[in-house]
């Protein structure tokens, strides 16, 4: 396995890696790897001949109050986990490689970036689409793997590639949970014993409006309403937004009988997390 700090290193790697017509898999990630981040690594194996993951904590994603200076960061021990899966590529470069001094160009989906996280945290889905489109410019994969988690960054990367007829093909990952549903999140790790417990209540409000929605309920204003209603014995907790949307547009329906995306995020003492469903998938 090789680890690359530099973009032209891992560029000419690549595109080496890619003669012969060999597929070549990417799977971005910030690092603090768990078993979410392996599934994505395991399905670039079943469908790519190569596999390169970038390691980067992207300062532009993190707004000006946010855990930009504590995110967890374990380069040896991720790049060891890497190791033993198989990856060929590390791409793990300095802040400053992937934004020099004087860059001044961002990558913007408009719309669909001020909805969801965005609405809450402005500039995010700017720096996510930037750093991505970096990275698909850098590496040049044939397909990109993300997770169900993120559904509004694998919303916003889809159309970004659309619209700017990038050669990628967006493969998206279930969501893999902990035995008692929480999602898995790098960010967990901030999480006591006690804010652990109450970090339950994202999953009971999707699995809230899901068994509304199992019973025949269309009416979202009734499914959110009611997912609402679980946060309301959490005191630790604070919600940020449970919508129902269109998991393409991501703007917000009224009727559910087509597919839907039903999102949360909330703050868990100060963590804040993300967890969401599909209705009717």
């Amino acid at each position: 396995m090789k680890i690359v700090g530099t973009i032209a290193e891992m560029r000419a790697l690549c595109r080496s890696a890619k003669s012969g017509g060999k597929r070549l898999g990417l799977v971005p990630t910030m690092g603090a790897l768990h078993e979410g981040h392996l599934s994505l690594v395991r399905a670039a194996k079943e469908k790519t001949d190569v596999i390169a993951t970038s390691i980067f904590v992207n300062p532009t994603q993190f707004g000006p109050t946010e855990d930009f200076s504590r995110y967890p960061r374990a380069l040896e021990k991720d790049c060891a986990i890497l190791w033993r899966e198989g990856v060929e590529f590390v791409f793990a470069p300095a802040v400053e490689e992937m934004y020099p001094a004087g860059a001044v160009t961002w990558v913007t989906v408009g719309g669909l970036s001020d909805r969801l996280c965005g609405k809450s945290r402005p500039g995010h889905f700017r720096g996510v689409a930037t750093v991505v489109a970096k990275l698909f410019h850098i590496i040049e994969p044939d397909a990109a793997f993300f997770g169900q988690k993120d559904a509004a960054q694998h919303a916003i990367i889809r159309k970004m590639v659309r619209d700017l007829d990038m050669p990628v093909a967006i493969e998206v990952c279930p969501i893999v949970r902990e035995a008692d549903g929480l999602a898995l999140s790098s960010r967990n790790a901030y999480l006591n014993a006690e804010e652990r417990k109450s970090a339950l209540v994202l999953y009971r409000s999707l699995q809230c409006a899901q068994e509304l929605f199992r019973t025949g309920e269309r009416n979202s204003a009734k499914l959110i309403a009611a997912a609402r209603q679980e946060f309301a014995s959490e005191s630790n907790v604070r919600l940020d937004y449970f919508e129902i949307v269109n998991p393409d547009s991501l703007e917000p329906v009224l009727d559910t009988s087509s597919p839907s995306l039903a999102a949360v995020a909330a703050y868990v003492g100060n963590t804040r997390l993300i967890d969401n469903i599909v209705l009717g998938a």
